[in-house]
């Protein structure tokens, strides 16, 4: 729908500013055999991979994938056992697509930029792409091809060499960046097709399942922060005896040390039945304690 394209375009946009920033304050090239690999693939890989990784922890649908339980007493067939399967693919390919955004926004933008790429290959150039430094050796020649990407760090007699390298690189680099863009357009657009063409509804049925998706997600986000609300409330009144925001308040309860002692600490969901939790300590006390105690007479009158 509308709203994850603009949430993903959202998301590429801040993923290019954050992309521009790290570059400006961060990335220096060592300039040094062995270490330019090293340093230039892992600021193309590894912030690509905390972005996938946290586009799967802010995904909701991940952790309804994770934490989905199947009831103990549903039934299961091979055609529900299929079915599953199938709806378990679908769920991980749309993660999975919302996942990559950011990722190969990153790939893409430094692989155009190129100062990344051009860090990371520059020692491995082909000598014949131009005819500098014919008699040294080997090692000798790496160790030149290293400092290209460090402009202050090479002879005069090779600067020619080097801006012709360093040219070379950025198209590889950009080519590359680009024909990304193009693979990740391109399967996109053929992943809508074909999902379409094998959706059981039409067009504005379609349309219809989406918008009662959303609002259906409102409603109960809505009831769900009312719902517990209302729940925690009769807790906190057995606790101080008073319901927050209550006018005219007669009087309060004085909660005993042990009382204190027993709702403080961390709390973990408890189990207390085969259907029921305890979701807090609070709640726990107040399903087994006795709303007994002090209670202090407040006046009316100051």
């Amino acid at each position: 729908g509308k709203e994850v394209i603009i949430a993903n375009a959202v998301i590429a946009i801040l993923t290019i500013g954050g992309q521009q920033l790290f570059s400006f304050f961060t990335f220096s090239c060592p300039c040094h055999v062995g270490q330019n690999l090293i340093y230039g693939l892992a600021f193309l890989g590894v912030p690509a991979l905390i972005l996938l990784v946290v586009g799967y922890a802010l995904n909701n649908q991940t952790w309804r994938l994770v934490m989905g339980k199947r009831p103990h007493f549903e039934r299961v067939t091979s055609s529900n056992r299929l079915l599953k399967c199938k709806l378990i693919c679908f769920v991980l390919c749309s993660i999975t697509g919302r996942a990559l955004v950011a990722p190969v926004t990153w790939l893409a933008v430094t692989l155009i930029n190129g100062s990344y790429y051009i860090c990371a290959v520059s020692e491995y150039v082909p000598e014949y792409y131009y005819e500098a430094a014919p008699n040294v050796t080997a090692s000798e020649r790496s160790r030149i091809l290293a400092t290209f990407p460090c402009s202050q760090l090479v002879p005069p007699e090779l600067t020619r060499a080097r801006d012709e390298v360093i040219l070379l690189l950025r198209y590889q680099s950009q080519v590359a960046g680009w024909l990304l863009i193009a693979v990740v357009v391109i399967t996109v657009f053929l992943s809508y097709c074909l999902a379409s063409c094998f959706s059981p509804l039409s067009f504005l049925h379609f349309r219809y399942w989406s918008s009662y998706v959303h609002n259906e997600q409102e409603l109960f986000d809505e009831a769900t922060e009312q719902h517990s609300r209302l729940y925690a409330m009769q807790h906190v009144r057995k606790f101080f005896g008073f319901v927050p925001g209550s006018e005219n308040v007669k009087e309060i309860r004085i909660p005993s040390l042990r009382e204190w002692q027993a709702i403080s600490g961390l709390a973990f969901l408890k189990r207390v039945d085969e259907e029921h939790y305890d979701y807090s300590l609070l709640h726990d006390w107040a399903l087994k304690e006795r709303a007994s105690g002090k209670y202090l007479r407040i006046d009316e009158d100051p």
